[in-house]
């Protein structure tokens, strides 16, 4: 069952905020060894994919259910804020951060595509039918 763009919204919210706060409580963990900070720039995709997925809701719910995300303030906005929280735990997790959210951002955009299909309306064609002359 899919929820409401405003509960969607706070879920994501709420698991936003609940990411990058065990990024920061878990610091020293995420930067002891080399799985540990590709782990920390996962954790990162995931701030941003929620953040993504929170502002979009957000703006659905403000400005209608036609809203679309565009690259270019949203994805950059959340990208650049998903790098900075992984940045701020170890320089190679922002690295890697940034590198799982292309990939992140290229799978989301094929599942929207599945899911949000547009039927193509083609304009109808006149027969080739002969002409009469007069």
């Amino acid at each position: 069952m899919a929820l409401s763009n405003g509960n969607s919204f706070l879920i994501s919210l709420i698991l936003t905020v609940i990411i990058f706060s065990g990024m920061q409580m878990y610091r020293q963990w995420l930067s002891s060894s080399q799985l540990n900070t590709i782990l920390g720039g996962l954790l990162g995709s995931l701030f941003f994919v929620f953040s993504l997925t929170g502002l979009g809701n957000l703006e659905s719910t403000i400005f209608g259910k036609n809203f679309q995300t565009k690259l270019f303030p949203e994805v950059i906005l959340c990208m650049l804020g998903a790098v900075m929280a992984a940045g701020m735990v170890h320089r190679v997790c922002a690295t890697s951060c940034i590198m799982f959210s292309i990939i992140d951002l290229y799978y989301m955009n094929r599942i929207s595509q599945k899911v949000h299909v547009q039927p193509i309306i083609q304009a109808s064609q006149p027969t080739g039918g002969k002409k009469k002359k007069n």
